[in-house]
């Protein structure tokens, strides 16, 4: 019988070295630079014709609805007047006390047209003012404008300094660059950051939500947020219903006219964006996509201003972009 060999055994292996993580294959890159896709899709939603048979069959089916709650409340009120007048009596002021209501909501939102409605006409007053060098309608312009903001105490100085100086100038375009740098700029520094809040969260949203289409909803509930803030900002105060139209508007100009699109003026925001999306693409989708949501705030003010821009006065993309997100994800240039 053999003897059995007690403790460790040592098993010789060839000298040769395994692979290691050095030796393993980079991760490849997405060619593609970021492309915004969550503000190309709002864009494309916003900007997006009803279809007429649409429009029927859901006005049809509001009425319908309307009706049908209409003779059930009718119905409801008048049983319990019958069975019982005290609380018949109650249900009757209840109704009524919401058709008031809705009478209220649907006043203001025609008061929000309104005033949507009043800065439009003083935007195009002015521009044939100054392509026409029309003094008397410019004096009008700035006559409206002074009416306007009479009761924002931010523009009181400006107010002021407008009283003293207007009839001192004599030709059309100096008097609406003197309304523009008394009353317009305090506005227009508002504006802006509005615009640069609502680039910041876009970003934000972009980069860190990975869930399917959740920056697409954050991207248009930012946007309509800051389109109803700018219309506020220069007197416009929208309703909801307002506030719709004004962001289709916007979004339809910016499809129409190719601006949703990567342009000189998202150079550098791109730039920083491909640079981004090589240590994630979710950060570069969000440097473009708050590239565009400062478009779409630019295009904002530029429809809700009373006044247009001068030479030199319209904000740059690129700087907002990069005023918005310095520290948010590091240098963005």
């Amino acid at each position: 019988m053999s003897e059995r060999r007690k403790g460790p055994v040592l098993i010789e292996l060839e000298d040769a070295a395994g692979p290691g993580p050095r030796d393993a294959p980079p991760v490849p890159e997405s060619l593609a630079p970021p492309e915004g896709r969550a503000m190309q899709m709002v864009a494309t939603l916003g900007a997006r014709r009803p279809n007429r048979l649409a429009r029927v069959f859901w006005g049809a089916l509001l009425a319908l609805v309307g009706f049908a709650a209409s003779l059930a409340a009718w119905d409801f009120v008048t049983g319990l007047l019958a069975s019982n007048p005290v609380l018949g009596w109650t249900a009757a002021a209840l109704v009524g006390l919401v058709l008031v209501t809705l009478i209220l909501i649907a006043l203001r939102e025609l008061a929000a047209f309104s005033r949507l409605g009043r800065l439009d006409d003083l935007r195009r007053e002015a521009e044939h003012a100054l392509s026409a060098g029309d003094l008397p309608a410019a004096r009008r312009v700035a006559g409206r404008l002074d009416a306007l903001y009479r009761g924002r105490p931010e523009l009181a100085r400006g107010r002021d300094e407008m009283a003293k100086r207007r009839d001192e100038v004599f030709d059309a375009e100096s008097l609406l660059a003197l309304a523009e740098a008394e009353l317009m700029a305090p506005l227009d520094a508002g504006a802006r950051i509005e615009v640069e809040a609502a680039a910041r969260q876009v970003a934000t949203a972009t980069a860190l939500v990975p869930l399917a289409l959740a920056d697409v909803v954050a991207a248009l509930t930012a946007n309509i947020r800051m389109i109803r803030r700018i219309a506020e900002i220069y007197g416009g105060r929208s309703g909801t219903l307002g506030s719709w139209r004004l962001t289709r508007a916007v979004l339809a100009h910016l499809v129409a006219t190719g601006a949703v699109a990567i342009g000189d003026d998202l150079i550098g925001s791109v730039a920083g964006g491909s640079v981004l999306s090589k240590v994630s693409r979710r950060f570069g989708e969000g440097v473009v996509n708050g590239a565009l949501t400062a478009r779409v705030g630019v295009a904002t003010m530029e429809v809700c201003r009373p006044l247009p821009f001068g030479k030199g006065k319209k904000p740059g993309v690129t700087t907002l972009v990069r005023r918005a997100l310095t520290g948010l994800f590091g240098s963005t240039t």
